[in-house]
C-alpha cells in the first residue's frame, strides 16, 4: 500500500488551503464567476450535528460575501447544502459560486450566521424555519433553514432592490384591472419560483399609488415591505405576530381593512375565511400552487366535504373576482426570463359555470371572452414566440395541448 507523502495534518491542511487559493486565482483569471473566499479559521466542528452552532464573525463575513456575489450576478436564489458548493440560480439555471464543496461544518457556520436569535427555539422544535431579513447595502431576503442528511442547509430567495411595478414585469396590461377592484377574491397561482409574490406586490403597489386604503398583509414570512405613503399598511407575520393564518385572518377582519393580502391559502379554514371576507366587501389577494384557473377552482372546492359542495360553489361564484396563472420561461436571447400568463375574469358566464359545477368549460370560456381582457396560457405563449422572446420548442413544451400549439396566427 502506498504511504502518504505528507502525514503531518497541519502540513496537509496548509497545502489544501494553498490549492484552494490557486484554483480561485485561476478561475478569476478566466473571467467566470469569481469564487467567494472562505474563512481560513473555522470553529471546531464539534457542534455541527444536532444543535446549530453559535454565530461567529467568520460566518457573518462569509455569508455577506456570498450574498453580495449572488446579488451581483442577478441571482434569484442561493442554495447552501453540504457536499455541494454554494449554488446560485441565475435566470433559472443553477451555477456554482465556488469550486469546492461545502462541509457540514461550513453549512452549520453559514446557517448560524443567517438565523435570527428569536427563531433559534422554533428551529430546535421543528427542524426547519422560514424567515425574512434585510442586510444593509445588500437588500431583502427570505430564507428557509432545514436539516438534510443530519446536516444543516439553507435556501435563500433574493428579492429585488425595489418594489416592483406592473409595467416593468412584462405582464399583460389587462392584469391592472384587478387593482381597480373594491372587493372580491383575486388569486395568483403557479409553481414555486414563478414570482407569484412579485406579481402580488406589483398589484398592491398599484393600489397604494392610486387610492388611500388600509392594507393588511398576512405572510409567513413577510416578503415585500410596502411603505405607508399616505395609506395605512400593516404587515402581520405568522409565528411572530400571529400563531397561524386562521387566527390572523379572524383578527384582521375586525381591524377595518380595505385590502388584505394572504401569502398563501394553506388550509380549508383559511380558504373559507378568505372567501367569506371577499363576499362581504373586502378585496382579498392570495396565492395557490396550481397550474391554471380550472385547477385553482377545483383545488378550492376539493378542500370542502361533499355535503357542502353546492353551497361552496355558490359562495365562490359570488366572491371570486379573477385568477392569474403564470410561469416563467427562459428568454431566447439568454437575458433572463419572461412570464407566460393566463387571466381569468369572473364574468357572469364564468360565475354561472362555477355555480353549476362545469369547471372543465372554463378554459373554453376564457377563449370566448378574450375581448374583455381574458387570456389563455397557450395564446400568451404564442405571443411570446411571435415577439421573438421565447424559443418555439420551449413554448410548445409548456403549452396545455402541445400537439395543437400554434404560434403563427
Amino acid at each position: 500500500m502506498t504511504k502518504k507523502l505528507h502525514p503531518d495534518p497541519e502540513l496537509e491542511n496548509l497545502i489544501q488551503k494553498l490549492n484552494v487559493m490557486a484554483r480561485a486565482a485561476e478561475e478569476a483569471s478566466k473571467g467566470g464567476i469569481e469564487p467567494v473566499p472562505r474563512p481560513l479559521d473555522l470553529p471546531s466542528p464539534g457542534a455541527v450535528l444536532g444543535s446549530l452552532p453559535q454565530p461567529a464573525a467568520e460566518g457573518d463575513e462569509w455569508l455577506r460575501r456570498l450574498l453580495a456575489r449572488a446579488r451581483g450576478n442577478h441571482a434569484s436564489d442561493l442554495l447552501i447544502v453540504a457536499g455541494s458548493p454554494p449554488v446560485a440560480r441565475i435566470d433559472g439555471v443553477l451555477k456554482p459560486l465556488d469550486d469546492d464543496d461545502l462541509s457540514g461544518d461550513e453549512t452549520g457556520l453559514l446557517c448560524a450566521a443567517l438565523l435570527p436569535r428569536g427563531r433559534r427555539e422554533r428551529l430546535a422544535e421543528r427542524g426547519w424555519v422560514d424567515f425574512s431579513f434585510n442586510l444593509q447595502e445588500l437588500g431583502r431576503f427570505r430564507c428557509n433553514i432545514h436539516r438534510e442528511r443530519d446536516q444543516w442547509a439553507a435556501a435563500i430567495r433574493l428579492f429585488p432592490d425595489f418594489l416592483p411595478e406592473l409595467d416593468a414585469l412584462n405582464l399583460p396590461p389587462a392584469l391592472a384591472r384587478f387593482a381597480d377592484l373594491q372587493h372580491g377574491l383575486v388569486l395568483v397561482t403557479g409553481p414555486t419560483g414563478c414570482v407569484k409574490s412579485t406579481t402580488l406586490a406589483a398589484l398592491i403597489q398599484r393600489i397604494l399609488s392610486k387610492r388611500r386604503v388600509h392594507l393588511v398583509t398576512i405572510e409567513d414570512p413577510v416578503e415585500y415591505e410596502h411603505p405607508h405613503a399616505g395609506n395605512v399598511v400593516e404587515h402581520v407575520e405568522i409565528h411572530r405576530d400571529a400563531p397561524n393564518f386562521r387566527d390572523a385572518l379572524h383578527s384582521v377582519l375586525h381591524q377595518d381593512p380595505d385590502v388584505i393580502l394572504i401569502g398563501e391559502m394553506r388550509d380549508p379554514e383559511s380558504i373559507s375565511i378568505a372567501i367569506t371576507a371577499a363576499e362581504t366587501g373586502h378585496l382579498i389577494f392570495s396565492t395557490l400552487h396550481t397550474g391554471d384557473s380550472p385547477q385553482t377552482i377545483n383545488r378550492i372546492l376539493d378542500s370542502y366535504p361533499a355535503n357542502q359542495m353546492d353551497a361552496v360553489r355558490t359562495q365562490l361564484s359570488i366572491s371570486l373576482a379573477g385568477v392569474v396563472s403564470q410561469q416563467l420561461l427562459p428568454r431566447r436571447d439568454g437575458q433572463g426570463r419572461v412570464p407566460a400568463v393566463e387571466i381569468l375574469v369572473a364574468t357572469p358566464a364564468v360565475r354561472n359555470l362555477i355555480r353549476r359545477g362545469h369547471i372543465e368549460q372554463i378554459r373554453s370560456q376564457i377563449t370566448l371572452e378574450r375581448n374583455i381582457g381574458m387570456l389563455d396560457l397557450d395564446d400568451s405563449l404564442s405571443g411570446l414566440v411571435r415577439e421573438g422572446l421565447v424559443d418555439p420548442d420551449e413554448a410548445r413544451a409548456r403549452a396545455r395541448i402541445p400537439e395543437n400549439f400554434n404560434y403563427s396566427g
